[in-house]
């Protein structure tokens, strides 16, 4: 059931607990860069650390980003790969850094990949980070080929993704790829349409996998609001923030939405959720962090 729009404490729990992790383009980018960020935790040199992969594309380039975060310092270990379409050499590559004495091997090859509307592949493509002899993450639906070409291992624990966000441009249907489940097994389909222009009252849908499973009504007074859905027997809470798509012009606003899974045993009240438990572990000690998906949604004309 739908909040009020002054109630919105959970929402803002969620901004403001994960605003560290959430990638914005800059101001001058805004209306033709697209970005998708995805958190993981991995094991790297004896420690558990947030790993984030950022790929991002507009008119006229297209990227790649590793970024490690340090665990005896704030200082971040970053790998950028630049995959501009006329060099497809740079759709295959290899790149070595140190972080805090651990050596992070970063392979990827991205030569067949298939894209949606998205810039992170969706199907036939690696993206690998190998350390100390072990694949500590790997990406991608090739891991034969992975383990081949580097010669490695599988890690003994494997890596949690921990928050995927990402900015997606268009009129009124903004679309994503995600997983909504706890083994973060299954990638759906999620949609969100909006009629916000014309003589009747704006209107909202959110569908996954082609099911609608929300659908607001009035807009314009339950611009902010959250509801608990079922996909594939899981419950999944949706959190929506719309204000700037009716009180802002479409060049400098969009709308906010929150997918969260939610553990069967866990309590259902999200303010209790600790979404901002980001902290380093020991690699003896693995880390069992809630999962999100932000979906900024910015409207063009």
């Amino acid at each position: 059931m739908a909040v009020h729009p002054t109630r919105a404490s959970t929402f803002s729990y969620y901004l403001s607990s994960s605003s560290d992790k959430i990638i914005e383009p800059p101001e001058t980018q805004k209306a033709s860069q697209s970005i998708v960020s995805c958190l993981h935790q991995a094991s790297i040199g004896a420690y558990w650390r947030n790993v984030t992969i950022m790929w991002s594309k507009n008119l006229m380039n297209y990227s790649m980003s590793v970024v490690v975060d340090g665990n005896l310092t704030d200082t971040q270990y970053t790998c950028k790969v630049d995959l501009k379409p006329w060099h497809f050499w740079s759709k295959k590559g290899f790149k070595a850094f140190d972080v805090e004495g651990a050596e992070v091997e970063v392979y990827w090859d991205l030569r067949s990949a298939k894209f949606s509307t998205s810039p992170e592949p969706i199907s036939d493509y690696y993206v690998a980070l190998v350390s100390d002899g072990e694949v500590v993450l790997l990406l991608g639906d090739m891991k034969k080929k992975v383990f081949k070409r580097t010669k490695s291992r599988p890690a003994l624990v494997h890596a949690v993704l921990c928050q995927k966000t990402e900015h997606v441009f268009a009129k009124r249907t903004f679309s994503t790829r995600a997983v909504l489940d706890q083994r973060q097994e299954k990638v759906y389909d999620i949609v969100v349409e909006s009629s916000t222009i014309g003589h009747k009252d704006p209107e909202m849908w959110i569908s996954i996998d082609g099911v609608v499973l929300i659908h607001v009504k009035n807009l314009q007074w339950k611009f902010r609001g959250n509801q608990t859905v079922m996909v594939n027997k899981q419950s999944v809470q949706v959190f929506w923030d719309v204000h700037d798509w009716l009180f802002v012009s479409p060049c400098d606003g969009h709308g906010m939405f929150i997918f969260k899974p939610i553990d069967a045993d866990a309590e259902t009240d999200a303010e209790s959720a600790n979404g901002s438990d980001r902290n380093y572990h020991s690699a003896f000690a693995k880390p069992s962090p809630d999962y999100c998906l932000f979906l900024y949604a910015w409207k063009i004309e």
